[in-house]
């Protein structure tokens, strides 16, 4: 059997992100934490993440469907997976027989569920989504009434929790403030008629610049991860948590005049030494990175990137850096190549980046100290 090492790796240091939920807790003291863990845990490695946040004692892992939730409860872990969002008729039954988190935003879902829990002589806990200005889920504040009144005529399902969700939360406070106040009233209408456990407005730009006095349950995600949506007093603290690499597989010489990859986008002006790099737009490197000044780490200097972005291949320039060779490694993210920085020069945001690496890239896990002690997972 060959063993063949992979051309481009994600390495992903786990115990950053079990600093950065400390740094989540003490930026939300006293508050529970739903820690996001969707996309792939936002292609870090959704296994690897989950195994290691277990034992800092979250109170869900968050998912957006029922696949995820699979994968989190394949892991064996103690906490419960939680569905962020609106569940369609297909994953109900699964959803309700597992004992997951989960949200409603509408009287049909509620019906529904309150079915599936009534013929399973059981009774659900559900979280009330309220939409208090995202527009994407929940019952907006005028609908509470009616749909509390609702509730008290489905014995099987239970309000554990009340949540909603900040749209505008890195962007605008003027709004963000209303926001708070719009659910603290929603939580106070809820609080008449039932006792959530559960109350949850701020993902990671609402924790790091909102406090919600109400609110005993915060979601963090991108923070999670190393990486502040808001400049904030707590931004240098975290720490991020990915490095992605790839091999060098071909060096040569061109001469002037000759084009670099498809289109002839680029040119060489004079003779470069060229490095061929194992990666590209189908293990997640933007296409939308072509000729927009990104750059490559090979052997601690950086190194323009030439031409547009292949399926499997990008080019870099390394006439400055000598002895650069096949099988030496590229970096393209990690300490000196942010993904803010790189996400700026796609015309993206960092969410995209992430959650855009793809499943050809293995993910490897490395221990406290940086990138440099990693084991495969």
């Amino acid at each position: 059997m060959h063993d063949c090492s992979p051309r481009a790796i994600v390495e992903v240091d786990v115990d950053a992100i079990a600093h950065n939920l400390h740094l989540a807790r003490q930026a939300a003291p006293g508050c529970r934490i739903i820690a996001v863990v969707k996309a792939n845990a936002y292609g870090h490695g959704l296994e690897q993440v989950v195994r290691r946040l277990d034992a800092e004692q979250p109170a869900f892992f968050g998912v957006a469907n029922a696949a995820e939730a699979r994968q989190v409860q394949a892991t064996g872990c103690s906490a419960r997976p939680f569905l962020l969002g609106p569940n369609p008729p297909t994953e109900r039954a699964e959803i309700a027989a597992s004992g997951w988190g989960f949200t409603i935003s509408s009287i049909e879902e509620a019906d529904h569920f309150a079915s599936l829990a009534a013929d399973a002589q059981r009774v659900l806990p559900v979280h009330l989504a309220v939409d208090t200005g995202m527009g994407r889920e929940g019952f907006l504040p005028t609908e509470l009434g009616e749909v509390l009144a609702h509730l008290q005529g489905l014995p099987s399902l239970r309000v554990d929790g009340v949540m909603s969700h900040m749209p505008v939360a890195d962007e605008d406070e003027v709004f963000s403030h209303a926001q708070v106040e719009l659910f603290e009233q929603c939580v106070r209408e809820v609080s008449m008629h039932a006792q959530p456990r559960y109350v949850h407005l701020a993902a990671s730009a609402g924790i790091l610049r909102y406090k919600v006095p109400c609110a005993n349950t915060v979601r963090p995600g991108l923070m999670l991860y190393g990486i502040a949506p808001v400049h904030c007093t707590w931004e240098k603290q975290l720490r991020p948590a990915l490095r992605l690499r790839a091999a060098v597989t071909l060096v040569r010489s061109l001469p002037t005049g000759h084009g670099v990859s498809y289109g002839r986008c680029f040119v060489t002006p004079h003779s470069l030494r060229v490095a061929t790099i194992g990666i590209g737009y189908a293990d997640g490197w933007r296409r939308h990175l072509s000729g927009r000044g990104v750059h490559a780490l090979i052997h601690g200097q950086l190194c323009p990137l030439l031409g547009r972005v292949t399926m499997d291949q990008i080019m870099a320039d390394v006439s400055a850096v000598p002895g650069v060779q096949s099988g030496d490694m590229a970096e393209l993210i990690g300490p000196s190549l942010s993904v803010e920085e790189l996400a700026m020069q796609a015309g993206t945001i960092p969410w995209d980046i992430l959650t855009g690496l793809g499943p050809r890239l293995p993910r490897v896990s490395c221990s406290m100290g940086g990138f440099s002690r990693c084991a495969a997972v």
